[in-house]
């Protein structure tokens, strides 16, 4: 089967978009209904284009946390920067449908083992080299280095072949059928292979993308400036971005509401009211089901290896209390981590478990325990210690006492990566909003062979096996195989999904044209400021 695209620059064509001014009722009615996606890549014109595009201007963006070099190649709540340096193969549309980018067109063999990539012969890096196969075949070897904490490794790792057709075509060879590749395609950052070494301490990040970074300032975020070379013409619109860190919500709030920020994905829940209230404000909810809140429960740590103990503690959440009164009303309350828009979601696994503290307690009592005493980690930002604080409160009501444990994102993240973790912790995780098959073959939470939350299963592993080397999503025999991991990860609950969400934006009323992928990566190529 061949997939030939002419390339058109992406930009969202469907938004929910709330002007903060009034429209109280209509946020939470839309946050607990599940907003509408708010990006769409079929359009090539920028949203809220009320004129023609502006040229100039630099956007602030006000940040959580720092960037943090060593997690470059891993999917994170870092990964903001990534499309703004650095461009990948191909990108989805909304419904999971792949556009090109630095790949013009595909042939998929009919058996599966091989795809041929036809690649853009008019780009080139930052600092000047033209990009060609080479560069994707050390892309994908990156991503299978073990040291480089990919996610994807696993489908990068079933690519064993390259046979390359000149400079600008590619035949990659897979050991067998996988039906996550355009996953990989989108979550794989194509980055300058004579500096991936100080790309990774952060000396260099050197890609083919929109703009150039600048200067790095640990603690105080990134500077970027546009790529005059860029290969899409005429693009960027903005002359630089600056990446601002802000930990701390009060002042993230008004470096928004002062105009030193133009945009940020990092509001907290609570404090979203604040915003509503600003009429120079906007928020926007891409309900890509690209993020989701839940709790990890360490299985190897006693009572929490007995199933009997960790379903209950998914009886004792409120999930629609978390959602309203600490996400702000944004998202899907969920005990499945899929997205509505996911060929996986079924309304019978997202209301599994429901706010039932009589249940919780009756389980706790058939496996011999009235009260109990537990760590809880979680991250030592404003939104993610409102959550663990939700928790504490809904856990405490059925006699699990937990006491917290707040830490910085990046040493979260190696926690989560090490799976050096307590006996609870409350996180978010991604891979939900794609092929799901992914999932359970690539995130660290759920990973059939290597999870965080150390649970082992045969019958797991080859469900999850079966589900990746299968046709894509769509077919009987798929949704079988997604039927039985669901059932899996409802009934062993190693890991219980709280809500799905997807980013929340806050941006300035004069701010156009933004988009994200799947992965949460920033495009700004269409963005510009009036």
């Amino acid at each position: 089967m061949t997939e030939l695209y002419p390339f058109t620059p992406s930009g969202p064509s469907r938004r929910s978009t709330l002007r903060a001014a009034g429209g109280g009722t209509l946020l939470l009615g839309l946050g607990l209904a599940g907003c509408r996606s708010a990006v769409s890549e079929a359009s090539s014109e920028p949203q809220g284009a009320s004129a023609a595009p502006k040229r100039g201007g630099v956007l602030n963006i006000a940040v959580n946390s720092d960037f943090t070099p060593a997690l470059l190649f891993s999917q994170s709540g870092q990964s903001l920067q990534h499309r703004l340096i650095y461009n990948t193969l191909t990108r989805y549309d909304d419904r999971l449908s792949p556009k090109p980018e630095l790949a013009r067109s595909w042939t998929y063999a009919k058996d599966g083992r091989s795809i041929t990539l036809r690649l853009r012969d008019d780009v080139t890096f930052h600092s000047g080299r033209r990009f060609t196969a080479d560069d994707v075949i050390f892309a994908v070897k990156n991503l299978q280095n073990p040291v480089r904490a990919a996610q994807l490794r696993a489908t990068a790792a079933t690519v064993t072949g390259f046979e390359k057709r000149g400079d600008h075509e590619l035949v990659l060879k897979l050991t067998h059928p996988v039906n996550n590749l355009f996953d990989l395609f989108e979550f794989m950052i194509i980055a300058d292979s004579e500096t991936v070494e100080d790309a990774v301490t952060g000396k260099k990040l050197i890609g083919t993308g929109p703009f150039r970074l600048t200067k790095w300032s640990p603690g105080s975020g990134l500077s970027l400036t546009r790529n005059d070379a860029y290969w899409q013409a005429g693009r960027p619109y903005l002359d630089g971005v600056e990446l601002r860190v802000i930990p701390q919500a009060d002042a993230l709030i008004s470096s928004l509401r002062s105009g030193q920020s133009q945009l940020s994905f990092n509001v907290p829940g609570k404090s979203l009211g604040v915003v509503k209230s600003d009429p120079h404000l906007t928020i926007s909810d891409y309900d890509t089901g690209g993020g989701a809140v839940y709790l990890g429960v360490n299985t190897t740590v006693a009572p929490l290896n007995d199933r009997t103990v960790r379903q209950a503690l998914a009886w004792a959440v409120d999930r629609d209390r978390l959602l309203a009164q600490t996400l702000g009303g944004y998202g899907l309350a969920s005990a499945a981590p899929w997205p509505k828009s996911s060929p996986a979601f079924t309304e019978a696994h997202r209301t599994h478990y429901s706010h039932d503290p009589a249940k919780a307690r009756e389980l706790l009592k058939s496996a011999g325990h009235s009260k109990l005493e537990l760590p809880l980690l979680h991250l030592a930002l404003p939104g993610d210690t409102a959550i663990a604080e939700s928790l504490q409160y809904d856990l405490k009501q059925v006699g699990v006492h937990v006491t917290l444990q707040p830490t910085d994102p990046a040493t979260g993240q190696k926690k989560l990566i090490s799976q050096d973790m307590p006996a609870l912790w409350t996180m978010g995780h991604g891979f939900a909003q794609v092929q799901p098959s992914t999932l359970a073959v690539s995130a660290y939470p759920f990973n059939e062979a290597k999870n965080t939350s150390k649970y082992r299963s045969a019958a797991y592993t080859k469900v999850v096996r079966e589900a990746w080397t299968k046709p894509e999503s769509g077919t009987a025999e798929a949704n079988a195989q997604h039927e039985k991991i669901s059932s899996i990860l409802l009934d062993e609950a190693f890991l219980i999904d709280l809500v799905v969400r997807g980013q929340v934006q806050v941006a300035a009323d004069g701010l156009h044209g933004v988009t994200l992928n799947k992965f949460s990566y920033l495009n700004l190529d269409n963005a510009y400021l009036v």
